[in-house]
């Protein structure tokens, strides 16, 4: 049996990682367009930063590694067709040079590629001049060969999602002024606003400039410097607004990878990535899909498309088990996420108010804090809380979080996240045996704290 796994990245290694565990007989070929398989992406920040000291050291494996385990990579090798009637995918290497490649299975984990929005001059301009769109490991070093410079003081970093802020947070520790520009009300539009404000907080507190309810309408050459830019902008008055800059970063999000799968015949569903069941089976035969280029089976909400790290590497596992006979089922998403930025962190999963109210629930939402450790024991801080549950009968279905760098944010969060897979309600979450120790937390947890005060609050509603 020979498997292709087309994508280098969380979702075709997994598939082949998988498949070689379950049946080491089994040939798999990894096509991948680049040089850099199984790198994190992720960690492209901290490479910026100087924190990651060597590229090399985003690699999750080794090829070496990889190549050990028994798979074959055709690296620099792009993916141009997908034959599914006589199971052929057709190849090119960096050359251009055509090859067919037969298979039993195919694998399409394409990824997603970064949004170019309607920014006038964007088209014209690239690395050369400064302009950068960061989403892999190419772009990674295209990005230090412009910050490497004689020159290179000032960044505008066009997005304050994610990977915008953790952009900000490299930029600024590698020693560059930041202006960080968001054309919704406020950064980090992942979470509530009241939360999104503490991040903009501490960017501020950092040195980043932070202009949100602004739009970006152009990038040009600065008529004076050889490399300087000018980001124009309306401001949220409705004013125009002009930044300088010798680097610009645009990072307003991703979009699926999916134009050789539809070329195919592969039928597209949510915001155009690829339809596929919870067994990762396209309409194909014989062919899968995983990762950032295909739909989401969400816990909560049915079929979604929510690109994340996470999610892939679970999916490419489970479509390997069904390519060898397994019958797995991907159990879901509940969209958990977590960022650093600069001492703050910041987590969310499951849902929010208006996202739970748009899916037919009936939530209730409250605030709360709690301090991450007992008080008496130094360094404690709080965590802000909100709470997102069923108002009927206190199904959780959504927990938001803010607190400092070593307040165990994440972990929280991941038990948020295990309780609303399970359909725990909030009662039942503050019954949860949790670990305690004055150092480290309290007797009722901080998340158990913030499920009681909504208890309170409900009981108030309903009274």
């Amino acid at each position: 049996m020979h498997v292709i796994a087309i994508g280098g990245s969380d979702a075709g290694i997994s598939t082949a990682l998988r498949a070689r565990e379950l049946d080491p007989a089994v040939e798999v070929t990894v096509v991948a367009a680049d040089a850099y398989p199984n790198f994190s992406i992720c960690g492209i920040p901290y490479y910026i930063s100087g924190e990651v000291t060597h590229w090399r050291n985003l690699a999750h494996r080794t090829r070496a590694d990889l190549e050990a385990t028994g798979m074959r990579l055709r690296l620099d090798t792009r993916a141009t067709r997908i034959h599914a009637d006589t199971r052929r995918l057709v190849v090119a290497d960096r050359n251009g040079n055509e090859e067919a490649l037969g298979y039993d299975a195919l694998m399409i984990g394409t990824g997603a590629l970064p949004i170019a929005p309607p920014i006038a001059g964007l088209d014209a301009l690239g690395p050369e001049q400064g302009v950068h769109l960061v989403h892999s490991m190419d772009d990674a070093f295209a990005l230090t060969d412009t910050l490497e410079r004689a020159g290179i003081s000032r960044a505008v970093i066009v997005g304050a999602g994610y990977i915008g802020l953790e952009m900000a947070e490299g930029l600024t520790t590698r020693g560059l002024r930041v202006t960080q520009i968001e054309q919704l009300p406020e950064v980090l539009p992942t979470v509530d606003p009241e939360l999104g404000a503490l991040v903009h907080a501490e960017l501020e507190q950092h040195g980043v400039t932070v202009a949100c309810g602004t739009r970006v309408e152009a990038i040009a050459p600065a008529e004076r410097g050889e490399r300087a830019l000018v980001v124009s902008a309306t401001g949220p008055d409705g004013k125009p607004r002009s930044y300088p800059a010798d680097v610009v970063l645009v990072v307003v999000g991703v979009r699926p990878n999916s134009e050789l799968a539809a070329s195919a015949g592969v039928k597209l569903g949510f915001r155009d990535a690829i339809a596929v069941d919870r067994r990762m089976r396209t309409n194909l035969p014989h062919v899968y899909g995983a990762g950032d280029c295909v739909e989401t089976h969400h816990r909560l909400l049915g079929t979604t498309y929510l690109p994340l790290g996470t999610t892939a590497h679970k999916q490419g596992r489970v479509a390997a088990e069904n390519i060898l006979g397994r019958e797995r089922e991907f159990a879901g998403s509940l969209g958990t996420q977590v960022v650093k930025v600069f001492d703050l962190v910041i987590a969310r999963t499951g849902l929010r108010d208006h996202e739970a109210q748009a899916a037919g629930f009936e939530p209730l939402t409250v605030a709360s804090r709690a301090d991450d450790h007992k008080a008496y024991y130094p360094g404690s801080h709080p965590i802000q809380m909100r709470f997102t549950a069923e108002r009927r009968d206190g199904r959780l279905l959504g927990l938001q979080l803010v607190g400092q760098l070593g307040s165990e944010v994440a972990k929280r969060a991941d038990v948020a996240a295990a309780a609303i897979h399970n359909g725990l309600t909030i009662s039942e979450l503050s019954d949860l045996d949790l670990s305690y120790t004055p150092p480290l937390g309290s007797p009722w947890d901080a998340i158990q704290l913030g499920a009681q005060t909504w208890e309170r609050a409900a009981r108030a509603a309903i009274g």
